[in-house]
């Protein structure tokens, strides 16, 4: 990470934009922001950490965040902004505490206080690459639901949908609907044979100690709507070797922790990879449309 130094007038804009933020929070419906609305009974959690990086076209800020606890351990991961302007004002290294309002359909920072002003030497323990297109892909290796070997290469000539999900997930937003919505592709491609053949489908465990082939078999089933031989010949479950996980997780911009009573906590990540091997399209969050990324399919194909 290169250092940077910002002068005393940058501190000034800083401190006014945070009384903006606590002042904001305190003038309509409690705080909550036309742009990203969490109903009144979401709960709230004290976050502090680091920003990684911040996006003010999409108002996400990603964060290597201290363990908030009785949510979920330290990792790096995105969070909406309620106010998604501030991302503007966020810096790699600004040291900030927030307040996390998660309901059980959404999740959004706001209260956000700089704390201190980005350190030359700060490091985070794990650097997580952000898919970018143009940017070659790894050749992973998974086990699918079959039990057999497949890898990143084989899918070369074809459009690569690929997603993360974990088999025990019990949150309708996160796992299901990926799983879900990757069902709903499913089908928008199959009404277009010549596009079909052109692409596949790949959902990644990132649970290999329980999601086995087994697991990912009974799984995926309930998904794919198919029986037999069939029923994986379009779309792939599998896990990569525990050995190999975290440069598929970092890779891929997937943070994990353990939670309790055998969940994880984790961030999104959905890609599209091209005939060539690289990126084409990253979603990094859960609220992507089936039918816009099936367009996005077609123009990979296309190029």
């Amino acid at each position: 990470m290169q250092p940077f130094v910002r002068g005393a007038g940058r501190s000034m804009i800083l401190l006014i934009v945070g009384l903006s933020i606590l002042a904001g929070c305190h003038r309509d419906n409690q705080g909550e922001d036309q742009h990203a609305a969490i109903p009144g009974d979401a709960a709230t959690y004290q976050l502090r950490g680091i920003v990684v990086s911040s996006d003010a076209a999409k108002g996400i800020v990603t964060i290597d965040t201290e363990a908030i606890p009785g949510l979920m351990g330290a990792m790096t991961m995105p969070y909406k902004l309620a106010q998604p302007g501030v991302a503007t004002e966020l810096h790699q290294g600004d040291h900030v505490n927030a307040r996390l309002r998660v309901s059980t359909s959404a999740s959004v920072l706001d209260q956000i206080d700089v704390t201190a002003q980005a350190k030359p030497d700060y490091k985070p323990e794990k650097f997580y690459n952000v898919p970018a297109p143009g940017q070659t892909v790894p050749n992973f290796k998974f086990l699918n639901q079959s039990g057999k070997t497949i890898t990143m290469e084989q899918f070369r000539g074809k459009v690569l949908l690929v997603t993360f999900i974990y088999t025990r997930c019990p949150l309708p937003d996160y796992c299901i609907r990926m799983s879900r919505n990757f069902a709903t592709v499913q089908k928008q491609l199959a009404a277009n044979p010549a596009l079909y053949d052109k692409a596949h489908l790949l959902s990644v465990s990132f649970d290999p100690g329980h999601d086995t082939p087994k697991v990912l078999r009974s799984y995926g089933s309930a998904y794919t709507g198919e029986h037999g031989v069939e029923a994986f010949s379009h779309w792939d479950f599998a896990a990569p070797a525990s050995s190999e996980l975290e440069q598929v997780d970092q890779f891929f911009d997937v943070g994990v922790s353990p939670g309790a009573n055998n969940t994880l906590t984790h961030s999104l990540s959905t890609a599209i990879i091209s005939p060539g091997g690289k990126i084409f399209r990253w979603y990094p969050s859960n609220d992507w449309d089936p039918s816009i990324v099936v367009n996005d399919i077609k123009q990979a194909v296309a190029q």
